[in-house]
């Protein structure tokens, strides 16, 4: 019998991301499910998943790992492409015995599927989905952001900033950004008086927990 899969470490590392973009797959309560589906992608109903998920939650990272671990073919950003494309690469992973992860828009409704004989096969398809981070892997997404923009946040930075920042993926990619470009435009360390600025900017300017000074 086969060794159980190894349960996940905190980040997954992906290497030559762009600049801005994170390199790791932050991993918590909002992925982790995600992410052993994917490990079982054998035992998916016609070997074929669909995921979806908030803007920037890392969907496109997901799939990534997927294709380059080897656990099977992945296509992103489908609803953006030719549907008869997608129904072709289906029967072809199907041909091939080869799990297909298919990333689809944030809002499953908003992916209006025309062709019959793709939207019988997604119909069967097991779906995943990334859920809201919680302050745990919100404090991992913004390290892991603000490493790969070899931002040196100061030291008691993700304490400030976890109970303020936004409850979101994309809300947290934006913060950091923020802090980012105020720290290289006035060319100042990014310490407490930059995190305020930022969240004042995005509107989260008065944290759950108020001012630490």
């Amino acid at each position: 019998m086969a060794a159980p899969p190894k349960p996940f470490a905190g980040q997954i590392p992906l290497p030559l991301m762009r600049h801005g973009g994170s390199t790791r797959i932050v991993i918590g309560p909002a992925n982790e499910d995600v992410l052993e589906a994917c490990r079982l992608a054998d035992s998916w109903p016609f070997r074929t998943a669909l995921l979806w998920g908030e803007p920037r939650s890392g969907k496109s990272l997901i799939a990534r790992w997927f294709a380059e671990s080897g656990l099977g073919d992945a296509i992103d950003d489908a609803q953006a492409l030719d549907e008869d494309a997608i129904f072709h690469r289906w029967n072809r992973a199907q041909e091939a015995r080869r799990p297909l992860l298919i990333v689809g828009p944030p809002v499953p409704d908003s992916w209006q599927v025309t062709l019959p004989d793709l939207g019988s096969r997604l119909g069967a398809a097991l779906n995943l989905r990334i859920e809201t981070p919680d302050d745990t892997m919100i404090e991992g997404l913004i390290e892991a952001h603000a490493e790969a923009r070899g931002l040196a946040l100061a030291d008691g930075a993700t304490t400030y900033l976890v109970p303020r920042a936004p409850r979101s993926f994309a809300g947290v990619e934006a913060l950091v950004a923020e802090i980012d470009r105020i720290s290289l435009e006035r060319k100042i360390p990014a310490t407490l008086a930059v995190w305020r600025e930022a969240l004042d900017i995005l509107g989260g300017g008065t944290g759950e927990q108020g001012d630490l000074l």
